[in-house]
């Protein structure tokens, strides 16, 4: 009788090629590895040590082959439940094993969960600038590049920093010191200006581009309804996190004024945070992500409930998403009925040769590799000369001094 195979192996590997990725690599003992992405963005060595303490140890004998069970494992198993910390030390097993699988079976991983159901995943870039003549210039060239979907974001006038404005524009980076950078913000400022700078890039490319905008959960229920009541006539996709989502019954007021659709969930961690928005029909997509939310396993889950109430996927895929996690959800992109849109900016150089992958960018579309596992791979060398550097994300203040969501 052949015995089952075992994970002999697991290791934590903590880089810098220019932003901090942590990532998790299990060995079996048949030489078969699959990688996870572990990076929670200003706390990755809280993930790192929540591997190599409680989580490693456990999965060391474990059969790879058994995803539900090993996720079920970790996440019962553990007590105290949920929270991002957890969740993406889950989701980096999750991703890991995944990736096993396609390789045991030779099969990509898509091809697992069901095979295509799309040619290729819509993809969108973020296009911002201090002014309103350079957003409009970042729009003209991600166009060029053959995106179909855009994110607008723009500096305000009398506000010092903008979040979504970077100095590079197309690796936007926001964790950029040790300790927490202030700015200043004023939604008054904000909800006056913001709607002229929809009008203009409307006026200047037409009406078919999907056109996107991230509130970063600023705004008050009202405020966020005459916020999405001013940008109607120019058909936003979406208008992203509003609002804080603690209080979910609050988008039921955004419901009530306006028909600009909602998204929302890049840090949510389960299918609990999103269930009564989901539910209800409060929200039109869901934008929980891989990393964060519990793996390919779970977000699957997350993703066939917004199904059943006609919300579409819209997962998070900034740049403190590995590649290893990029490549993890286009293939649940390619997979899902209820696709939406994925976000996707774009790693530096280093990065990308940190993290060697198969997928690419073709047309506004990107492809998942057709390698067996997820098509990417950590070169340990290489990550090795690029060690952990301290950067925490932004906070945020009012005019007057009062703390504000950032």
């Amino acid at each position: 009788m052949l015995l089952p195979v075992r994970i002999v192996d697991a290791r934590v590997i903590v880089t810098c090629p220019g932003r901090n990725f942590v990532t998790l690599k299990i060995v079996t003992d048949e030489g078969v590895t699959g990688v996870g992405d572990a990076t929670l963005n200003g706390r990755e060595l809280s993930v790192a040590a929540y591997l190599t303490e409680h989580v490693i140890p456990t999965l060391i004998g474990r059969d790879p082959a058994r995803i539900e069970d090993t996720w079920q494992y970790l996440y019962r198993g553990a007590y105290w439940r949920r929270g991002p910390v957890t969740m993406s030390a889950i989701a980096a097993v999750d991703t890991a094993l995944w990736d096993i699988k396609g390789k045991v079976a030779g099969l990509p991983v898509y091809q697992l969960l069901g095979g295509r159901s799309r040619e290729g995943v819509t993809v969108y870039g973020h296009a911002n600038g201090d002014t309103v003549d350079d957003v409009l210039t970042a729009v003209a060239s991600y166009v060029d590049l053959g995106y179909r979907a855009i994110r607008v974001q723009t500096g305000i006038p009398g506000l010092p920093v903008t979040y979504g404005v970077g100095k590079d524009k197309l690796f936007y980076e926001p964790a950029d010191a040790a300790i927490p950078t202030e700015s200043a913000w004023s939604t008054e400022r904000y909800l006056s200006f913001i709607p002229s700078v929809f009008a203009r890039v409307r006026e200047e490319f037409g009406p078919t581009l999907k056109l996107l905008h991230d509130v970063h959960h600023r705004l008050t229920p009202i405020e966020a309804a005459r916020l999405g009541r001013s940008l109607e006539p120019y058909a936003l996709t979406w208008m992203e996190d509003p609002v804080p989502a603690e209080l979910q019954e609050g988008f039921r007021l955004i419901r009530q004024h306006t028909t600009t659709p909602i998204a929302v969930g890049e840090v949510f961690n389960t299918i609990w945070d999103c269930e009564q928005l989901i539910r209800e029909q409060l929200i039109d997509y869901i934008r929980a992500t891989v990393v964060h939310a519990g793996g390919i396993t779970h977000l699957r889950r997350i993703f066939d409930l917004a199904a059943l109430h006609h919300v579409r996927s819209g997962s998070h895929g900034a740049t403190d998403l590995s590649p290893v996690c990029m490549a993890a959800a286009l293939h649940l992109d390619l997979a899902i009925p209820n696709f939406g849109l994925q976000e996707y900016m774009r790693h530096t150089p280093a990065t990308d040769e940190v993290f060697p992958h198969g997928y690419h960018f073709a047309d506004g579309y990107l492809h998942p590799s057709e390698a067996p596992g997820l098509g990417v791979d950590i070169d340990e060398d290489l990550a090795a000369k690029y060690p952990y550097r301290p950067a925490s994300l932004p906070v945020n203040r009012l005019e007057d001094g009062t703390m504000h969501n950032w």
